[in-house]
Parts: structure tokens; sequence; C-alpha cells
């Protein structure tokens, strides 16, 4: 599979994780994901990543899913790779790329406080993984730590192998304008901005430079086809789409629950065998699965009505 570049555009849906009910990884279920997200039309995979329930498993489960993923994907899969540690992260990273990953994704520690140790941090990343072609996490809601466009920029100049943005912050349109202002002028590199957040701003997100999505949704032909009809121009119908989905997007986007949410939904499409969590992790409530399943009716109805 070739490497990821500055060109990678699309949407690389971040995948979850199957586990069975008593918490081990669900193998079929794995195959079965990888089938329908390709089905759906998404540009590649991205794997282990904080939604992909990556903290709760050993190093070698990691390894063997990644392997799993990437043999069974007929499109790229970049791995989730953030590690305490420059060592492990580098031990995983190389793993997955003798696998046939595209790339490898990095999230900053929650130690991060200035411009310059974040600067620091993915320099020393740059380094570690060499020829490996990375994305650079930016998602402050969950790392607490913000990294101001002028950084990300300083970054791209000086680290050739970031070649992707993973853009989550909120909010962050402004960003994405500054940061596409940044590359037009020639001041930076000109690299791929792929963007998170559930898709909740993905048509906007569109309208500032971004290139498309990397987050999870359990309908990723929301994703699809917003960023497809972008790319044709046909800004009113990506917006159709994107309302349609829009509320069952949004109860995926709460805390605690959401993860549980978008798993109910794929074991109901029949992509996984079972909903479950890995724990430590919730559950839906009653009140809960009724909410969700009032949101799919109604969701139903839109889609019909718009005709897609």
């Amino acid at each position: 599979m070739p490497l990821l570049t500055e060109a990678a555009k699309g949407v690389y849906v971040i995948a979850v994780t199957p586990f069975s009910d008593n918490g081990d990884v669900d193998w079929t279920s794995v195959d079965r994901m990888v089938d329908f997200y390709e089905e759906k039309g998404v540009t590649g995979l991205t794997i282990l990543g904080l939604l992909g329930e990556a903290p709760k498993m050993t190093s070698e489960e990691s390894k063997a899913i990644a392997k799993r993923v990437i043999s069974r994907a007929k499109v790229p899969v970049i791995v989730g790779v953030t590690a305490p540690g420059l060592a492990p992260m580098r031990e995983l990273a190389d793993s997955v790329m003798e696998f046939g990953a595209a790339g490898v994704m990095v999230a900053p520690p929650w130690t991060t406080k200035t411009d310059d140790q974040a600067y620091a941090f993915y320099a020393s990343v740059g380094e570690t993984l060499g020829k490996t072609p990375f994305v650079l996490q930016d998602y402050p809601l969950t790392t607490n730590v913000t990294i101001a466009p002028k950084v990300i920029d300083r970054i791209v100049r000086d680290v050739p192998n970031c070649v992707m943005l993973k853009h989550e912050d909120w909010p962050g349109l402004s960003k994405i304008t500054a940061l596409r202002a940044s590359s037009d002028k020639g001041e930076t590199r000109r690299i791929s901005i792929l963007c998170g957040n559930g898709g909740l701003f993905l048509p906007e997100e569109m309208g500032r430079g971004a290139d498309g999505a990397m987050t999870g949704f359990c309908y990723p032909e929301m994703m699809v086809g917003v960023v497809a009809n972008y790319a044709k121009g046909e800004i009113e119908r990506a917006h159709d789409i994107f309302d349609a989905y829009l509320p069952l997007a949004r109860y995926e986007q709460q805390q605690g629950i959401g993860l549980s949410a978008r798993k109910y939904v794929l074991a109901k499409r029949g992509v996984i065998s079972s909903a479950a969590l890995r724990k430590p992790g919730g559950a839906l409530s009653p009140k809960d699965i009724a909410d969700v399943e009032r949101l799919l009716a109604r969701q139903t109805k839109r889609l019909a009505e718009i005709g897609a």
C-alpha cells in the first residue's frame, strides 16, 4: 500500500474495535467491519485511536489488530501509535509499517504546556520515526494540549514526515483558515487536513479548506457523501446530506456514552456482533436506546425526503 502523503483527501474513518461480550477481540467482526467501511466508500481506515479503545489493549493486541486490518483492507490504513514515550511509539510504528500501514498518528502528551514543548515533541517524533509519515493529532478537548497555528506551521516547515493534521480543535474553523493562508502564501508546505469531532462541523470545515474527514460515525456514508459533493461543487447537496444525519451525529458526541451509541448502531446494522465496550466502559440504558431508536426513525424519514 502506498505511503501517506500531503495530498491525502477523502474520508479516513476512525474504526471501532469490536469486542465480544466478555471483552475478547471479536476477529470475525473485525473482518466484517473492514468490509463494511470499504463498501460505504471510505478512502482509508484509521485504527487504534482513542475511540478505538486503544488504551485498553495490550501492545500485542494492538499489533495483532493492526496486522489483521491491514491484511484485510484494500484501502490505506493509518495506525494510532501514541504512547507514554518515544521508544514504545517507535516499536509499534515499526511493526505496523512492516505490516503495510500507510502511516501512523501521534497525539501530544498531556504534559505539553508551551509552544516550545509542542514543537520539541513533534520534532522528536519526526526524528524517531525516520521515514515513516505521520499525522499530527490535534485534539485539545481530550489531550488538554492546545497547539497554535503558528506552532503547527513551524512543525510543518521543519519536520518533513509530518504530512497530515487531524484537526479536532473546537472552536477550530479559524485554525483551518490560518493554516491554509500560510501554505497559500508559500510560508509552509500544504499538508493534508482531515477533520474530526464526529463530523459535526464537516461542511464548514470543507468550506475553510479541509481535505476531508478523519473521524468516526455509525453512518460513514454521511461523511463520504458530504466530502464527495463538496469536491464536485454540489455544496447544497452536501449540506442536505449532512443535515439528515446531524441529530444522530450530535448524540454520538456525548462524553461517556457516545461510543456506546456508535457501537449500538453498528451492531444493529450487522457490522459488529456485540455493542460491548471493553471495561472500563459504559453501556446504554433503556432510555438511551429509546433515544437512539427515535433518532434513527426520524433520520430514515429525512433521507427519504432528500432522496438519499
